[in-house]
């Protein structure tokens, strides 16, 4: 039942960026969730200054290209990915999940592209 509730909120979730101009969505992203995103990024890149600049740059690009709602919505649905179960296998082999992780997936390879070349 929660995961019902939980799939009917990321499906319902109105899209707020819809009146919002390129500078309001480049800054829809939290601090916190941009920093997270960077501590993440560096540990897997190496920490040093030009993984930080690479890391930084990489999380803007996809606060350029994704609305923060659906960034929450496509990590919500990696987490739940990872469970176990009955109730989580509709996480992974839904459609509408699968396009949801598809925009964060088409979000981070123009990042890889723009920021690690």
């Amino acid at each position: 039942m929660r995961h019902a509730i939980l799939l009917a909120t990321l499906l319902l979730t109105p899209a707020v960026a819809l009146g919002q101009s390129a500078a309001e969505r480049l800054n829809d992203y939290p601090t916190e969730a941009r920093a997270d995103y960077v501590f993440g990024c560096m540990v897997s890149n190496g920490e040093s200054r030009e993984s930080l600049r690479r890391c930084s740059c990489s999380i803007d690009v996809i606060a350029s290209i994704l609305p923060y709602e659906k960034y929450v919505q496509a990590e919500t649905v990696l987490s739940l990915r990872q469970g176990s179960g009955e109730r989580m296998s509709m996480f992974k082999s839904s459609p509408m999940t699968d396009a949801i992780v598809a925009d964060l997936r088409r979000a981070q390879a123009e990042a890889e592209i723009v920021c690690f070349k």
